[in-house]
């Protein structure tokens, strides 16, 4: 497969400060043919930014939420290989190539990018702590990055997931399906770097938010 292009689908929810940044550096990488960018309800000018760029861009007119954003950017892939990548990353989603290489050759049916410690402290680790304590349960495995929205993977197996869970589980929800369909899942660390949140009212509200998708996504999966 090591002949295989690359299409990149990039959930945007306002994001106009690091759009173009982002698209720019994946353009970079010649495994990458198709870049998708759901503009998932922006009330900015992300998805004009991204236009501007060249890129396909599918313009959603109520924010739903990633996984909404990306059940409906999956309907246009065209290449053998899919890479989900957030809008934020700016230059670091160059790093993306750290994640392609491995799905290409072979070596895995889906990547994930680990992240190196954020320079600035955030919340108190009780998201990703919740996260990992519930792939742990229901997958018997354990990862370093269970919230990480940077992954590679194959087409199939991709399409295999779908639907993905709305919201802020669709990460968690991915992992416990890949595992459960016999997927064999690599984590790589990167270079990789967000837009980070603080100790703040609004980054605790994000947070609070992640932790209520992450519960009721792994809750549903336990169930079934």
């Amino acid at each position: 497969m090591n002949k295989a292009r690359v299409t990149t689908l990039i959930p945007a929810f306002n994001e106009a400060e690091s759009i173009t940044k982002t698209i720019f550096s994946l353009k970079k990488i010649k495994e990458i043919n198709q870049i998708i960018v759901i503009d998932d309800g922006s009330s900015d000018n992300t998805g004009e930014l991204a236009e501007n760029t060249g890129v396909q861009v599918i313009s959603l007119a109520i924010n739903k939420g990633k996984g909404n954003a990306l059940n409906i950017g999956a309907k246009f892939i065209k290449e053998d290989i899919v890479a989900l990548v957030d809008a934020d990353l700016k230059n670091t989603a160059i790093e993306i190539t750290k994640l392609i290489e491995p799905v290409i050759n072979g070596k895995s049916d889906m990547a994930i990018a680990v992240f190196p410690p954020a320079s600035t402290k955030g919340g108190f680790g009780l998201v990703k702590k919740a996260a990992s304590l519930g792939l742990k349960i229901l997958t018997k495995k354990d990862f370093k990055a269970p919230l990480s929205g940077q992954r590679v993977m194959t087409r199939q197996v991709f399409e295999n997931l779908l639907p993905l869970a709305s919201g802020f589980g669709v990460e968690v929800g991915m992992t416990v399906d890949a595992i459960a369909k016999g997927y064999k899942i690599i984590e790589v660390d990167t270079n990789m770097a967000h837009a980070e949140t603080g100790r703040n009212w609004v980054g605790f509200l994000h947070r609070g938010t992640q932790l209520k998708d992450v519960f009721m996504t792994l809750t549903i999966k336990g169930w079934r």
